[in-house]
């Protein structure tokens, strides 16, 4: 039986990659019967354009549908439509407690946002890496082609903030249809309509639609520990299983005090707290 890894899901089809060749397959019934779906990213065991047997994943994302991840990287655009703090620190939750690197890119830095440079110190300080970037300009651009190597990069971030456009500026001859923006929504339109891993830089990039929303499927004492320095300080905390609440002696609560923490994070992280409790809540009754 041959291996590879899937580069590719489309209309019911998976395209596997093992060295140099591109197999398509279809997944057998049997995963259909058991409900198991094959994702992009994912190591097979292949024989005769059929996957028989799907090797273990080290983390997978429902939205957008991938898995084997070493890094995202988060698109949130300056403008158009407008930065918001609330849907990064939401993409950061989730993404760095499926232990994938996260790496914060600002697109559109071009369109005026007096504001977005406090937000760019504040991740930074917090020892996020960020990116500022504009396709239109090519700006940042060749800054950002050292991440890639040796790497499966997942590129996310909500509807409309040019991830095309960064895969299209990145690599010309790639060509993925984009849309302006819909000002009258106020959103992008879905543009991107398959997953695929496309390579590049000596890695792999993963390309995906877009979405505006994500599920928090994690428990309270897991989220609290999501953000890499929330865990850092959480070593300090009085009580082992710190919500960084209402708890007292709470390092992570000391940390925004002192402002090693964004406070507006903190606050962010403390609503979709809430979200998990109230969860939990429904689904235990």
């Amino acid at each position: 039986m041959s291996k590879g890894r899937i580069i590719k899901a489309l209309s019911g089809f998976y395209y596997v990659e093992d060295g140099n060749n591109v197999i398509q397959c279809r997944a057998r019934g049997k995963f259909r019967k058991d409900e198991i779906k094959p994702l992009v990213g994912d190591f097979v065991e292949y024989v005769d354009g059929y996957i028989m047997k799907l090797l273990p994943r080290k983390n997978f994302l429902i939205r957008p549908p991938i898995c084997n991840i070493d890094q995202a990287l988060i698109v949130s655009s300056s403008r158009e439509p407008d930065f918001s703090s609330v849907l990064l620190d939401k993409f950061l939750l989730v993404i760095e407690h499926l232990k994938i690197e996260p790496i914060i890119v600002i697109s559109k830095i071009d369109l005026e946002n007096k504001d977005i440079n406090r937000y760019i110190e504040d991740y930074r300080k917090a020892g996020y890496m960020v990116y500022e970037i504009s396709s239109k300009d090519n700006q940042g651009i060749n800054e950002i082609k050292a991440v890639f190597k040796n790497k499966v990069t997942v590129i996310t971030g909500q509807s409309g903030v040019g991830k095309s456009s960064l895969l299209n500026a990145l690599d010309i001859n790639l060509n993925l249809e984009t849309n302006n923006i819909s000002k009258s929504l106020g959103r992008g339109k879905h543009t991107t309509r398959h997953v695929e891993l496309i390579k590049m830089y000596d890695g792999y990039i993963g390309d995906t639609p877009g979405f505006s929303s994500l599920e928090l499927d994690i428990t309270p004492e897991s989220l609290a520990v999501a953000y890499h320095d929330f865990e850092e300080y959480s070593q300090e905390c009085k009580f082992r299983g710190c919500l960084h609440d209402s708890e007292p002696s709470c390092a992570v609560k000391d940390a925004v005090a002192r402002g090693m923490v964004s406070k507006e994070r903190y606050e962010h992280y403390l609503m979709n707290l809430q979200e998990v409790k109230k969860k939990e809540e429904r689904k235990y009754g």
